[in-house]
Order: C-alpha cells, then sequence, then structure tokens
C-alpha cells in the first residue's frame, strides 16, 4: 500500500511539474512524466519527481523573473528570494499530498481529495499564467490590490453565508470558499514589502472585517504577523497597524464561536495520530513544512528577514489556531481555501536579491538552452541534497 502511495504522490507530483511549464518546455514536462512512470522504485520514483518540480520552478522564477524584479526597486539583501519562491512551491505540493495520505488513510470521500488536488492545479495554473502574462502587461500596483482584497474581505463580512453565527464564507458554483484564508496573507506580505497609506488602510479594513465575521483564527494570523514584523522592523506604522489587529483579535475573543468541528477538516493535527501513527506524522510534517518558506528568507539577507518573519508567523499562527480550535488546517486538510491562499503568498515574497538585480540589468531574457540547463540542474537537485 506504501509503494502504491508514493508512486501515486510522485505522478501526481511530475503532473504539477508538467503543468507550470511554459510552452517552449512542455516537452521536458512530458517527458518527466514518462521517466516518473518508467522508474522501477517508487521512493526513487518520488525524489525524481521533486527534482522535476525544483526544476519547473527555476524554470517559472528563474532569470526571466529577475530581469523583471529590477524595476521593482525592493531592496534585498541575499539570494534567499527566487529559492524561497521554488521552495514554497515544493512545501504547498508536499503538504497537500501528505494530507491526501492521510485523508485516504481515513476513508475520506473521494470528492474531498480531488477539490484539494483541483484547488493545489488551479493556483499552480494561475502562478503559471500570471507569470506569462508578465512578459506583455504592466505589472499592477500591489498598494492599490491590497486595498481591493480588504474590501473583499469587509463584503465578505457584511453580505456573505452565515453559519452559526459566523459570517466567513462565500458560495461559487455551489461551493464554499473562504477567502480570508486566500486574500490575509498575501495582504501582510505586501504591507512588509510596500507599507504605504493605501496599504496601512488595507490592514485596518482588515482588521475589522475579521473582527465582524468574527474569526478569531486569522485574526490572531493578522496580529501575529504585525507582531513578527514589529520585532524585525519597529516603526509607528507597524505599531499602529498592530495595535488595530490586536483589537481585532480582543473582538472576537468577546464573540462566541460555536463552530462544530468537521470532519477531515478540523482538529486533524489530533484526531489523525489516533487514527495511526503514521497519518499523524504526515499531517505534523505537511503543517511544519508550511513555515519553512520563511524560515528561509529569514536566514537570509536582512532585507529579506521581515518578509520571511510575517510569513512564517502567519502560517504558525493558522497552524497553532487549528490546533488549538475548530478552525481549518491549512492544506493537510481538506479545503482549497487556504490551498489557493499559500501559493498566492509567490505575489508576496522577493524575486531577487539585490546582487542579481545589480547583475540582471540590461540583460535579456534567458536563451532557451539555459532554460533548460535550470530546468536539468533543478531536477537533480533533490537527489543531490538527499
Amino acid at each position: 500500500m506504501i509503494d502504491r502511495l508514493l508512486r501515486a504522490m510522485a505522478e501526481m507530483i511530475a503532473a504539477c511539474a508538467a503543468l507550470i511549464l511554459p510552452g517552449a518546455s512542455r516537452d521536458w514536462g512530458r517527458a518527466m512524466r514518462e521517466e516518473v512512470r518508467d522508474i522501477p522504485r517508487s521512493s526513487e520514483a518520488l525524489l525524481f519527481a521533486l527534482g522535476c518540480l525544483v526544476g519547473a520552478c527555476r524554470e517559472i522564477f528563474g532569470p526571466a523573473d529577475l530581469e523583471e524584479a529590477a524595476h521593482e526597486g525592493e531592496p534585498s539583501g541575499e539570494p534567499a528570494g527566487k529559492n524561497a519562491r521554488a521552495l514554497l512551491i515544493v512545501c504547498a505540493t508536499v503538504a497537500v499530498l501528505l494530507g491526501l495520505g492521510h485523508m485516504r488513510a481515513g476513508g475520506a470521500p473521494t470528492t474531498m481529495m480531488l477539490m484539494n488536488l483541483i484547488a493545489l492545479a488551479l493556483g499552480l495554473l494561475l502562478l503559471s499564467t500570471t507569470s506569462m502574462l508578465r512578459s506583455f502587461l504592466p505589472a499592477p500596483d500591489p498598494r492599490s490590490l491590497s486595498l481591493l482584497l480588504s474590501l473583499l474581505l469587509l463584503a465578505t463580512a457584511l453580505a456573505g453565508v452565515t453559519v452559526d453565527g459566523a459570517t466567513r464564507w462565500i458560495r461559487l458554483s455551489g461551493l464554499s470558499i473562504q477567502p480570508s484564508l486566500i486574500l490575509l496573507p498575501l495582504i501582510l506580505l505586501w504591507f512588509v514589502r510596500r507599507a504605504s497609506p493605501a496599504s496601512l488602510l488595507a490592514v485596518l479594513l482588515s482588521a475589522v472585517a475579521l473582527a465582524l465575521q468574527p474569526d478569531r483564527a486569522m485574526a490572531g494570523a493578522l496580529a501575529a504577523g504585525l507582531l513578527a514584523l514589529a520585532l524585525a522592523r519597529s516603526d509607528r506604522v507597524t505599531l499602529f497597524a498592530l495595535t488595530a489587529a490586536v483589537a481585532g483579535f480582543v473582538a472576537t475573543l468577546a464573540r462566541p464561536d460555536i463552530q462544530p468541528a468537521m470532519p477531515f477538516v478540523d482538529q486533524i493535527l489530533w484526531t489523525a495520530f489516533e487514527l495511526h501513527p503514521l497519518a499523524g506524522i504526515a499531517v505534523a510534517g505537511g503543517a511544519v513544512l508550511l513555515v519553512v518558506p520563511g524560515l528561509m528568507l529569514m536566514a537570509g539577507g536582512t532585507g529579506d528577514r521581515p518578509v520571511g518573519a510575517v510569513f512564517a508567523a502567519t502560517w504558525f499562527a493558522i497552524v497553532l489556531a487549528a490546533a488549538l480550535g475548530n478552525y481549518p488546517t491549512p492544506l493537510v486538510g481538506y479545503g482549497g481555501s487556504a490551498i489557493l491562499g499559500y501559493l498566492a503568498c509567490l505575489w508576496g515574497l522577493p524575486r531577487a536579491s539585490a546582487t542579481d538585480r545589480r547583475s540582471m540589468d540590461g540583460v535579456a531574457r534567458a536563451a532557451p538552452e539555459e532554460s533548460r540547463r535550470n530546468l536539468r540542474a533543478g531536477m537533480i537537485a533533490t537527489q543531490t541534497i538527499v
């Protein structure tokens, strides 16, 4: 059974890697999937598939994006940014697959597992499409976008779907979506990287929206992310935003929260160990993976540390809330909102280091052969590390 599970995970990872590759490298994607199927040992096939995913990430977020990042004017100390972006996709994919293993062992409906896979594939497809569109469309202003996203959160609190006194969801084509899990982490990251009146207002509106819903988990995540920012880079704007976030979190504590636990969604950090020790380890390991990209940024240059601290603190708070209360367990539990929200964080992470930007000034996009070398290097990276 374990051998079949590892084989299925390897084939899904290879399929995801092939999905996010740009058109010029689609032949490589097909070759990846065939190679995974031909490798006799499932463990080796899984390692190879992870290498393929790393290579696909390098293909998308490599030199082609570095040139574009040179015009953003956002300082970053060390070359940890682009590595964290690739690592984020790998962590998201592995966490989702570990969660699928737990759901399968627990007898979850096939539709639950399918919805998580669809959310992962949709998120990767959106990232790939956005990366391609950047080559010929002007980049939108994150400050204005963060304000728009916060207004969507407020609209959810005022006119969303109410269940047991909480208004946290919207319904699209029969699916319940929690916008705060998708939008709030990105709003926070954009505030860290580009503090402005608009991004500050976005944070304040988000705090109000979460207090109105009420949503203790996400209000706590907002406060935790801003606390991490205040510790890494203290200024009056950050302290003002932190004060508003803490006030919103306290407001959620003053209101009752009687949401019942949903199977394969809430409290699975504990129930998975009751199911089987391996299922518990898979769920706990997938949850730990969520903060790894943030820790990588914190270990990098000083310019990346505030972003990494906020990323790690935000997702740690979301996981902690899921352990302490009846809140969705991100990525390893059923629910596409957290998967999309985690992948959306890619738009808030730094794309390049300061050194990389200077070296890319006036340099054209990488030639196809160079991109293929990046892809080949990524495909063996995981196996080399292991």
